[in-house]
């Protein structure tokens, strides 16, 4: 099976950091809330992308944190190029927008 490629062009990086200058700071509900702005602003975002340009250092629990919270988000693999120029595999998280927002009560 083939991974595809995803690649960051400098307008995404330029909207990631526009979105990190907005949402300043480095508790966990702040990274929670760019991640989410990323996410529904972009429909997609890497590990990679959240970690470089979004300064969440690691963004998996954030992505679990917000999938318990109810926002559908689903991951998948890509590859993705560092500034070295070497391939790594990165998860890709997707909102589901077609998933049913829970009800909290």
């Amino acid at each position: 099976m083939s991974i595809a490629f995803h690649e960051t062009t400098p307008e995404r990086i330029a909207q990631l950091h526009a979105i990190r200058d907005r949402l300043k700071g480095d508790a966990a509900v702040t990274q929670r809330q760019r991640l989410l702005v990323a996410l529904q602003a972009l429909g997609s975002l890497t590990t990679f992308e959240a970690m470089r340009h979004l300064d969440i250092f690691d963004p998996r629990p954030r992505k679990l944190e917000l999938v318990a919270d109810g926002v559908p988000i689903v991951m998948v693999w890509r590859l993705s190029e560092t500034e070295s120029g070497d391939r790594h595999r990165v998860g890709l998280y997707v909102m589901d927008r077609s998933a049913p927002r829970p009800v909290k009560e």
